[in-house]
């Protein structure tokens, strides 16, 4: 074969370009949807890898929600008398503390994924938001487990769910999107600057304190409550409260959350994907 015959036959080949995406594209969620294995794989993995070698195993799940609320309950409960709309106070303070763990334990995971699964990033291509999707999503089996905690504990004081329930997967959602919207930000720039997995559980501690889990929204004055909402988990934590136990409303305050919500994961997505080209040279 001549070198003429030999370059038609190479022209003729098929072949697959891979170029880095526009700088400004929006999240391709079809692409998303064909690796939702690859989803499965990486939250499966963070699981098993949470459990591996532990005593205890899932039961941390429950250990660390119900330990929490008893020392918040004697503390704020018993000695500061905090009010708790009318709901015992464990079941108030345990109510809160589901879904927080879910947001903490979602951004925690989400904000590191990337660096530890440098060695995969790497070497093959995929989807890079895989990576803190999983994170996000790997939680929800702990929340499962605790979950049961709080129905059994709903059983023993004796209460009754009102028709609110019907809403409360919305707010278990709405912890995750929450979680993302956040830790899409943070994932990326942890890429760049690894200060931020270290300082993360220190701004998560503060974060506790600043939304509603050991007190009420209603201790907010009314007339700035709907600032409050500037606070994502003040309106996923009281609308957890009033799906499960039909307090108040948020109203305004959770008009507010969602928005802020809305914006973060929107500009996150599209500063995620902005900085997606960079990651394989910066890990």
């Amino acid at each position: 074969m001549n070198a003429s015959t030999k370059a038609e036959a190479d022209s003729k080949k098929p072949y697959l370009r891979i170029s880095p995406p526009k700088r400004w594209m929006p999240v391709n969620l079809a692409e998303i949807w064909e690796y939702r294995e690859l989803v499965h794989s990486f939250t499966m993995r963070d699981i098993r890898l949470r459990y591996k070698q532990t005593g205890l195993g899932i039961l941390w799940a429950i250990i660390q929600p119900l330990f929490m609320m008893i020392i918040f309950t004697f503390f704020f409960g018993r000695l500061a008398k905090i009010p708790s709309d009318g709901i015992p106070y464990p079941l108030f303070v345990l109510a809160a503390l589901l879904p927080w763990t879910l947001f903490a334990e979602g951004l925690t995971r989400s904000t590191t994924s990337m660096v530890t699964n440098a060695n995969i990033l790497t070497k093959v291509y995929f989807p890079r938001l895989v990576m803190p999707l999983s994170g996000v999503l790997s939680p929800l089996v702990d929340f499962c487990v605790s979950f049961i905690i709080l129905a059994a504990m709903i059983l023993y004081y004796g209460i009754i769910p009102t028709w609110t329930i019907i809403f409360l997967p919305l707010f278990i959602l709405f912890a995750l999107v929450t979680s993302l919207a956040i830790g899409l930000w943070l994932s990326a720039l942890n890429v760049r600057y690894r200060d931020f997995q270290y300082t993360v559980p220190f701004i998560i501690q503060l974060w506790l304190f600043a939304s509603p889990v050991v007190y009420p929204a209603s201790l907010v004055p009314e007339s700035i409550r709907f600032l409050y909402g500037l606070n994502p988990m003040a309106g996923v934590i009281e609308g957890f409260r009033w799906a499960l136990f039909g307090t108040d409303m948020p109203g305004s305050m959770m008009l507010v959350s969602v928005g802020v919500v809305v914006v973060l994961l929107v500009a996150g997505a599209f500063y995620f994907r902005r900085m997606e080209q960079y990651y394989a040279d910066v890990v």
